[in-house]
């Protein structure tokens, strides 16, 4: 290897001014072996360059040739690939990856560290060496200990330190060489007689430099002095011995005093911060938990006792009896004061929530009488006053004792969740019977209400069950028929007949009565949930650690015991939520039952009227609302807007049972139609919602249902036209849609404006089309005539040629014209507005906007018919036997005689 780099330096390195530092003999890792040379190499002229040149020997001589050069500073890894085993293999990224396999081991590792060398000298890049020994990089490798002398010298030759000492002869030292050389001949053949000779020559310049030095007084003198010197130095230095141990004993000293110091600093830190008052002892102890004064002692002692206890002890202070003993006292405190503050606690819970249950168990009778008259939930803020006194005691526990903490805050929620689940169930029940009392007084159809207790819950069950459903209006199209009669009274009364009633005739009062009740149970539930969900937060502490986990309710086991806790896994995953996450579980579980009871008043209230889910969706989304801007993630806010779901459900039935009972609907064959009923009911629905849900915040819901209930009134309206048989389809159109354009011009429904606009284009055109078609058989004859005429001269007749034709000669004209005398004319326009006041309904009142487009119509086919006879039959003389004047009169005094 020694002779390899040599050859190299010379023969490539050395031309281009470079030293070749390092060598390793390696193949490309995984392909055949076809063996070359990494050469590290730095350049001999400044700024020096580093280099990692590739050396492969020729395929056609035996002299090698550079194949490929990377600079040293774009590498960025060198991968060792294992740092414990003998491994030939590394890998260099350049640009990219060059995996080879070294020869040697030995050979790897001097190569990696020669690189380690030259990047820390030169480059001091941020190379990263991966799976290299750490002993690798801080010195050469030992491996190289292993290799023969001289080939660890080659291998090693990377140490450019000694590269470093070596000089090349300047040019007059290869002369002087030269010129000795020469004076000896035999230099080269008999070397060692050349060495003696130097060395016979090299000692006569020693002695004659001795003698030289020796014979110069001053510098014996010069001598002397040194030696006098030295002497005095070795008596300072036994002075020096001699200070030196005084300056250990003062050091001494003043570490035994700094020692004193600190021992006197960590007694008083124990004492300060360790030491209890027997004060706060015996209120620990024996402290009154009932009065405020004793309470509030008790809060000062349990804050004293857990700064005591979190102390940061310094290292060793464990080791000391006194602080043993002391953390053991404070353990007992703890624990004695936690097991009296959790037994008072219990009894308060108990004594509280039991002593209220059993009042109320036994005066339930009369509290369900007394809230006949006024609603109301009792309010618990005396308890809650009571238990704030120990909001701070609750912390330390919580703080201290998390099991107790916990059982506390399990044995409230449970007691609790009893007392508000009766309280609320009473509450309900009060409400369904008000409710249901509503509809039973308005209607007589109901006894009166009972007040002993036992009717009253006979009452309230019949209106759940299914044996004692309620007789009221789903909603005001329920069963539609239209019966054969003159008035939409006679409707009413059969429909009332068939055991419905329609939303007209249910009484506003009732409703508006309704709509109180169910705002006034939303009224209470909101600041009594308000009210809890705020204690729960104050007395448990919840609000000051978010990241804290409260209890959470746990439900007893049939025996009465209390489950075991959750597995340590379970807890750290419930630590991590959020302080209002935790708060809603507690309040689901106290307050388990509103949701089930709001839902069963809905459900009755829905069944009592399907309006009332008008009313419900409103008021509930109104609560929603208000809730979401106070705390969108609180229980009261979550319970509400599930309930509001159900509330938006009813909403969608009633509108999709109105759209499906007027697909429902059947006329009878004898009566003549008139308003149909599921139009008015439409009208009382839109006047009944538009006050309903003025400036409420969900009106986008009743513009869907609006949109989708007025296109199914436009669809049935026509389909009852085209099937009624007693009135004309025209008249069915006219009449129904002009009273929905007049409902939609009064109500002004802006998102009904398009739909105003066609009811109203639909009724002027079905008036126009009735006026029509009823006009042509007064004068009919004379409208066939003029009718054939118009057909000539569309044939091609000339006008003043029509005279000349057979059947439309001027004789014809007379005739005809004498068939219809001012008499007969009046007489004829007497029955038409007899046989219109027949098709028309009393209710709209169209008669005479429908007998004055009559009139407007007679004048214009009057006016049409001179022109006629005035362009066909010019000079003939020929005029009507009545005046435009007489027809004003005959249109008048019909009108005015009916």
């Amino acid at each position: 290897m020694t002779a390899i780099k040599h050859a190299l330096q010379r023969d490539i390195f050395t031309p281009n001014d470079e030293r070749l530092l390092g060598i390793v003999n390696v193949c490309k890792a995984g392909k055949k072996k076809k063996n070359c040379f990494l050469c590290a190499t730095v350049s001999t002229e400044r700024p020096v360059q580093v280099k990692v040149v590739k050396v492969k020997k020729s395929d056609k001589g035996d002299f090698y040739k550079r194949q490929q050069t990377w600079e040293l500073r774009d590498l960025t890894e060198v991968d060792a690939k294992d740092a414990s085993k003998e491994n030939p293999e590394f890998d260099l990224h350049f640009e990219k990856v060059y995996r080879w396999l070294a020869s040697s081991t030995a050979e790897k590792n001097s190569f990696i560290s020669c690189i380690w060398k030259l990047n820390q000298r030169y480059l001091r890049k941020k190379v990263e060496f991966v799976n290299v020994s750490s002993q690798l990089l801080e010195e050469l490798p030992k491996a190289e200990e292993s290799v023969p002398s001289g080939e660890s010298q080659s291998v090693a030759g990377g140490d450019e330190d000694a590269l470093d000492d070596y000089q090349e002869l300047s040019t007059r030292e290869e002369q002087d060489i030269e010129g000795m050389m020469e004076m000896c001949e035999y230099a080269i053949s008999n070397a060692e007689a050349f060495a003696e000779q130097l060395s016979r020559e090299l000692q006569v310049l020693d002695g004659a430099n001795i003698q030289s030095i020796m014979a110069s007084e001053k510098q014996v003198n010069i001598l002397m002095q040194l030696l006098d010197e030295a002497l005095g130095e070795e008596m300072l230095q036994s002075v020096k011995e001699q200070m030196d141990q005084i300056s250990q004993s003062n050091r001494l000293i003043q570490i035994s005093n700094t020692n004193n110091v600190k021992l006197l600093d960590e007694i008083q830190f124990l004492v300060n911060y360790m030491d209890l008052s027997k004060g706060h002892v015996r209120a620990l102890q024996e402290g009154d938990l009932t009065s405020p004064k004793g309470i509030e002692a008790c809060i000062n002692a349990s804050e004293a006792l857990l700064q005591c206890m979190n102390v940061a002890l310094r290292p060793g202070h464990d080791k000391l009896m006194a602080v043993t003993q002391q953390q053991l006292l404070f353990a007992e405190l703890r624990d004695t004061f936690a097991r009296r503050l959790t037994n008072h606690l219990n009894n308060v819970f108990v004594h509280q929530v039991t002593g209220t249950l059993y009042f109320r168990g036994h005066d339930q009778s009369s509290t369900l009488v007394q809230h006949t008259a006024e609603m109301s939930l009792p309010k618990h803020s005396p308890l809650h006053r009571d238990l704030l006194r120990y909001a701070k005691l609750m912390e330390w526990l919580k703080n201290t004792h998390r099991e107790k903490y916990e059982g506390l805050s399990r044995t409230y929620v449970d007691y609790m969740s009893r007392l508000y689940e009766r309280e609320i169930k009473d509450f309900f029940e009060v409400a369904k019977i008000k409710m249901a009392g509503t509809t039973k007084e308005a209607k007589g159809k109901f006894a009166t209400l009972p007040r002993k207790e036992s009717a009253l819950k006979q009452e309230t069950e019949s209106l759940h069950g299914s044996s004692g459903k309620l007789t009221g209006s789903t909603s005001s199209l329920n069963k539609l028929t239209v019966q054969g009669s003159n008035s939409r009274r006679s409707q009413s009364s059969s429909l009332l007949d068939m055991g419905n009633m329609s939303a007209s005739d249910l009484d506003v009062a009732d409703r508006t009565k309704f709509d109180k009740i169910f705002e006034q149970v939303l009224s209470e539930l909101e600041p009594l949930c308000l009210a809890e969900q705020d204690f729960i937060s104050k007395f448990f502490k919840l609000q000051q650690h978010p990241t804290v986990t409260p209890p959470l309710p746990e439900t007893e086991e049939a025996d009465g015991s209390t489950p075991s806790r959750m597995p340590p896994q379970a807890e750290h995953r419930h630590s991590m939520s959020s302080e209002k996450d935790i708060v809603r579980l507690m309040m689901n579980k106290i307050f388990q039952s509103i949701e089930t009871e709001l839902n069963s008043l809905i459900a009755l209230g829905d069944k009592i009227d399907s309006f009332n889910s008008l009313y419900m969706l409103v008021k509930m989304s109104h609560h929603v609302w208000t809730a979401e801007n106070v705390d969108p993630a609180s229980y009261l806010s979550t319970t509400l807007g599930n309930v509001l779901v159900t509330v938006k459900r009813n909403f969608d039935k009633c509108i999709s049972g109105q759209i499906r009972q007027m697909e429902e609907v059947k006329i009878s064959k004898k009566s003549k139609v008139g308003i149909l009923l599921f139009v008015t009911a439409f009208e009382e629905f839109a006047e009944l919602a538009e006050t309903i849900f003025r400036n409420a915040e969900r009106r986008g819901d009743l513009d869907k249902a609006y949109v989708k209930l007025i296109r199914a009134v436009f669809v049935n309206v026509e389909k009852v036209a085209n099937e009624s048989q007693k009135t004309p389809r025209d008249v069915v159109m006219m009449e129904n849609f002009h009273h929905i354009f007049s409902t939609l011009s009064r109500l002004k429904i802006s998102c009904l404006d398009a739909e105003r606009r066609e009811a109203k284009h639909k009724y002027t055109d079905h008036l126009q089309s009735y006026v029509i078609n009823s006009l042509g058989q007064p004068l009919e004859k004379l409208n066939h005539f003029f009718e054939g005429v118009e057909a000539r001269v569309a044939q091609g007749v000339r006008e003043e040629e029509v005279s000349y034709q057979l059947a439309f000669n001027k004789q014809e004209l007379r005739k005809v014209i004498k068939e219809y005398p001012g008499k007969e004319v009046k007489k004829g326009l007497d029955n038409l507005y007899k046989k219109v006041d027949k098709h028309l309904c009393e209710e709209e009142s169209l008669l005479q906007v429908v007998w004055h487009s009559m009139q407007d119509e007679f004048i214009r086919q009057y006016k049409h018919f001179e022109d006629l006879i005035g362009r066909c039959y010019p000079g003939s003389g020929i005029t009507m036997d009545f005046t435009i004047q007489d027809m004003l009169e005959y249109f008048s005094s019909i009108a005015q005689s009916h």
